[in-house]
């Protein structure tokens, strides 16, 4: 079975996306279409702009969203013929698109509204996250929970490589413990702000109200959601789960083994960059993978 799988914040580089706009009249059309309904032009920033300015999250996010939706679309249903679908964070938005279960201008427009909500609520208190390299996962959720302060598991990306995201001073503290507990590394990465954390729960009541005026679809494939890491069609529980995911952890091995239990043979990522097909390699080296 086909499996298709889509990239989140951090795959962006610059000039992402100029050779489908050149080359493609559909995904031009589609990149108008953005530049309208965010109200700038996205574009010149994605196509021309610089590894700063495509680093802030109201500019990631979306652009992240479109080279990976528009992608899909150009590649046409005789190339693209989704058995499952699955996205890292953000990139489940990308998924949602792909599988039919919102449209390509909701779909974007719930993009801004997340990037924009992440982005003010980084701004309420100092917040940070972590890379956790060569421990088990539940020795990282172990050392959380004894570090005084808000820090959680908030990437399960591949055995071995969890992400913890939370307070500053307690994301450093819980560093400081798993080095202590054998990590190979611990490491704070150069992000604004505690993502999948309850530092976000400001801008997940925020995204909620967006998400329950939106109107999605039953899909044509079920997505493998971030926050359950199980198949889920149903338009009502897509939603719920959407809303969950700013706070809860994005459970990304436990998503790919699902998928690979449910029949998944081969995994291509469709967007920028070619960082999930590598976890996915290191999640299960004996499936097959491609880039779109």
């Amino acid at each position: 079975m086909k499996a298709y799988v889509f990239p989140g914040q951090g795959a962006q580089f610059t000039g992402m996306g100029k050779d489908l706009y050149e080359q493609s009249p559909l995904a031009k059309e589609l990149f108008e279409k953005a530049n309208e309904i965010l109200g700038f032009r996205i574009t010149d920033i994605m196509f021309e702009g610089t590894a700063e300015e495509l680093k802030e999250t109201k500019v990631t996010q979306p652009a992240v969203f479109l080279h990976s939706v528009i992608l899909a679309k150009t590649l046409g249903a005789d190339f693209f013929e989704p058995q499952m679908v699955a996205g890292h964070s953000l990139g489940e938005f990308s998924a949602l698109v792909a599988n039919g279960a919102l449209s390509f201008e909701d779909g974007l427009r719930l993009v801004s509204k997340r990037a924009l909500a992440m982005q003010k609520a980084c701004e309420i208190t100092p917040s940070t996250m972590a890379a956790v390299l060569g421990l088990e996962d539940s020795i990282v959720e172990d050392v959380c929970a004894s570090i005084n302060g808000v820090v959680v598991a908030a990437n399960y990306n591949c055995p071995g490589q969890l992400v913890i995201s939370g307070e500053t001073s307690a994301v450093e503290k819980a560093c400081e413990a798993m080095k202590a507990a054998g990590a190979k590394r611990a490491l704070l990465l150069p992000v604004g702000g505690a993502f999948h954390s309850p530092m976000m729960e400001p801008a997940r009541e925020e995204l909620a109200a967006a998400i329950e005026a939106t109107t999605f679809s039953t899909p044509i494939c079920p997505v493998y959601q971030n926050v359950t890491a199980s198949a889920v069609s149903d338009p009502e529980e897509i939603k719920e789960n959407l809303i969950i995911q700013l706070t809860a952890p994005v459970r990304w091995t436990q998503s790919v083994q699902q998928m690979i239990k449910d029949g998944a043979s081969i995994f291509t990522e469709v967007g920028p960059g070619k960082v999930l097909i590598g976890l996915v390699g290191k999640i299960d080296r004996e499936v097959a993978v491609a880039s779109a």
